[in-house]
This record gives structure tokens, sequence and C-alpha cells, in this order.
């Protein structure tokens, strides 16, 4: 705050105007710790360059210059008014006009107040105060024109609402139920997903959810998740209604820490119930969890995510109904994934789940978790391996290959259960398995996980 303050500074001091602008002046009214400070000038951009020291021109052509001052980064606009916007996000034409005229032009009247640090004085055109204290989402202006200059208002009027566990003003409210559908055209999928990872990790995502379904949003943006809705579910097992009432209770649960993987795959962990319905002694929804996880990854990559968070959440969504089978497993295999670096996520997942179900039984959770700390203690990190591929290759004399795969995912396993613990009971064991069952025509080896009495000696 002290070094945008300089700012406004050294711009009021060549005779300019200088304030804080949008979103950081709505924080400190609500009493909220701004994450940013922008700053609105009359300056042009050339003046706002030649007055600081270090500049970036992001957007000089919108009249944005980014201002890098004692380390920190700051964006300085100048007032403008724009024409325009036939691409759904950027202005056709802007015009360097006043500090009434660029309020003017902003989104919701809560995002268009400013305020002088210096003489600490707000400056409101637009009604944002005392939209703020009847705590309203309103669109400055006409709420329709808003809309069609950027279709992503629609989420951020969904999302500031619920961040601030606001109210619609009735016209604006009738907008984006009017304009729904726009909210997938000419809008970037990257900006798309930075709204719903905002609307995620706030305090309210499910309420922000069913806005979107209210709304009409949620049919058009993620039209798999719309058909959870009415998806009836067995009333045994689930008294707390349909799919959607599930995943959104499910997503309910978790903790205020809990990652934006996590909240993501508890959302989408049961999206698959949609096309694997059937009645058969009861309501089924067999194979489910796989065809969750082939249903997100097709939502989250139509959504551009990075690639490494959609493996996350299709590996969390795929496994959330493993853990009867988990328990069951060879202690070798239960301690591959216990020591999986994504494992606590899908256990917070699988917890979620629990606590989204009426009548809720958490207790095989429990049980895995009690096996999970108890593995740990024995067991707090992955073995180095033994032996490499290079070593079994070359002890086995066969050319790189899934055999050789095969063996060291073997031999892994068989240190996790602590059976091979040393690198000579590691060759001995690949000698007495493998050495002497090598054949031309042999294709597929039998993998017995024995150890020589004489590697049980050399301990």
């Amino acid at each position: 705050m002290p070094t945008s303050i300089e700012i406004i500074k050294i711009l009021r001091k060549a005779g300019h105007e200088a304030y804080w602008a949008g979103g950081c002046v709505r924080d400190i009214l609500l009493g909220i710790k701004p994450k940013d400070y922008d700053i609105v000038t009359s300056a042009k951009p050339d003046e706002i360059e030649d007055l600081l020291e270090k500049t970036i021109p992001i957007g000089k052509e919108f009249g944005v210059i980014l201002a890098i001052q004692e380390g920190h980064h700051f964006e300085v606009a100048t007032f403008r008014s724009d024409s325009g916007y036939s691409d759904g996000r950027r202005p056709d034409a802007i015009i360097f006009t006043s500090a009434k005229e660029d309020a003017k032009r902003r989104d919701f009247t809560i995002n268009g107040m400013f305020y002088d640090p210096i003489e600490d004085k707000i400056h409101d055109y637009v009604g944002g105060q005392k939209d703020l204290e009847a705590r309203l989402i309103r669109f400055i202006g006409d709420p329709h024109e808003r809309i069609l200059e950027d279709h992503l208002r629609i989420l951020r009027a969904i999302r500031f609402k619920n961040q601030f566990n606001f109210q619609y003003e009735p016209k604006t409210y009738t907008a984006l139920h009017k304009h729904a559908r726009l909210v997938v055209d000419k809008v970037a999928k990257e900006r798309i997903s930075a709204e719903l990872d905002k609307m995620l990790l706030s305090e309210h995502p499910t309420e922000a959810l069913e806005d979107m379904e209210d709304l009409g949003v949620l049919e058009v943006l993620l039209p798999e998740i719309q058909a959870m809705k009415g998806l009836a579910q067995p009333y045994k097992y689930h008294t707390e209604g349909d799919v959607w009432d599930h995943a959104l209770l499910s997503l309910k649960s978790l903790p205020s820490g809990a990652s934006l993987a996590v909240r993501m795959a508890t959302l989408l962990h049961d999206v698959g119930k949609t096309v694997t319905f059937s009645v058969a002694e009861r309501i089924r929804f067999d194979h489910h969890a796989q065809k969750s996880g082939e249903l997100a990854k097709e939502i989250l990559t139509r959504l551009h995510y990075p690639r490494k968070f959609i493996d996350e959440i299709v590996w969390l969504v795929t496994h959330h109904m493993m853990l009867v089978e988990l328990l069951k497993m060879p202690e070798g295999k239960k301690r591959k994934w216990f020591l999986h670096p994504w494992f606590l996520n899908l256990m917070q997942v699988c917890e979620a789940d629990a606590a989204g179900t009426v009548p809720g039984d958490d207790s095989l959770v429990q049980k895995v978790l009690k096996e999970y700390r108890r593995c740990m203690k024995e067991m707090p990190r992955p073995p180095k391996p033994l032996l490499s591929g290079e070593d079994v290759m070359k002890m086995l004399q066969i050319k790189p290959g899934k055999k050789v795969g095969d063996i060291l995912n073997e031999m892994h396993e068989l240190q996790l259960e602590m059976k091979l613990k040393t690198k000579l009971q590691a060759t001995d064991w690949l000698k007495e398995n493998f050495l002497n069952k090598k054949s031309a025509g042999d294709k597929k080896i039998k993998f017995t996980k024995r150890i020589t009495k004489k590697s049980r000696q050399k301990k």
C-alpha cells in the first residue's frame, strides 16, 4: 500500500489526478485487505512512462501501463471510455477522458468507485457505496449493454454475488437470465476457468453453482453437471436427494483449506452417473467412477485447464470408489498407493463423498486412514531402487522393453513389502527368478516374488 501511494504522489506532483480504483476500493469499504492496488490517472500512457522509473507497456493501446516500484507491480491506467466490444472482451477503440466517464464504463457499481488515499476521499459516480450497504450486485448503466460488451461479466456477477453473499439487483438478474447462453460466446476458455476456480475456492461454492443452474448458465457451460440435477439415486443409500444434491452436499462438507483439485474432483466425482444409470434390483450406476473420470477429462480439456491439473482430477475421480479394494491389497501394493503424491487428496474426496451421503458412514474412510498412518510410520517415504533398468538388462542380457519395467515394478513392490532391503538381496532374487528361466521363446514370465534362502541368510 505505501508503495502504491508513492506512485500516486508522483503523478499528483506532476499535476495529474490519480486514485486507487475498482476492487481494492470495494474491499477497503468492506473491511477486506485488498490483494492488488490498481491506479487510475488523468496522465496519458507516455506521461506515465516518463514519470515512473520502471514500467512495462502491457496494454498501452488501452491506456494500461504496468509500474514496478520497489519490487511490487501495479497497473496504472489512464481514464478512458470505450467504444464497442466486437470480440466480446476488449474495446474496439478507446477515448481518454475524465474520472466520471471512466467509472461509467466499468462493470458493477461496487467496482466503479475511486479512492484518494492522500485526501482520504471516495469518488463515487455510480452509486457503489449505496449498493455495498444494500448488499446488491448491480451493473452500471444498462445491464444488457454491460453484458454484451464482455460476456464474461455473467460469470463475474455470479462470482461477486456469492463471494460477498450479496443479492442481485432485479434488472441485473433479468439481464443475466436473458443472456445466459452468451457465457460461452466470444470468451476465452482460460478466462472462464479462472472464474470457475475463484467460485470453487470461495466460501460459497455451492451457492454459486446453484445460481449458475438457476440462471441457465450451467446448462450451457457445464451440461454434464446440469444433467446431474433430477437424476435419481437409490433411496436406501441416498436419502439426501438426487446426484446434484449429493454433489453439492459433498462439496459443502469440504474444509475451508481444501485445494482447488480436491474441490473440482469432489464436484465431478459422480458426473459419470448421468450416463451409467440403470434399474435392476435397485437403481445402479455400474462403473460410474471410470466414466466420471472420462467425463472430467472431457470437461476440463474443453475449458483449457493445464494437463497436470487434469491428470490429478481424473486420477482422484476414477479412484474414489476403490477403498474396499485397497484394504484387501497385499502390503506392497497398499504401500504403493499410500505413497502416491495425490493419496491424501483422494482421502479428502472420499471423506466428502461420505459426508454428502445421507445416511452418512465414513467408517471405511477411517479404516483406510488408520492403515495409512500405520504404513507411513513404518515407511514414510518411497525406498530408493536397489537395481536400475540398466542393471536388469545387463544381468539378464535383454533389451529395453515392457519386460524390464515389469521386473522393476515387481522389485519395487517387494521393497515396499520390506522383503527386499539390500542390493545383494535384489540381485539374488533377480538371478533366481529370471536368469535361469529366460529363453528365446519365453515372452511371458511368471513372477514368483520368492526370495532365496541364501539371500535371507545374508540380511
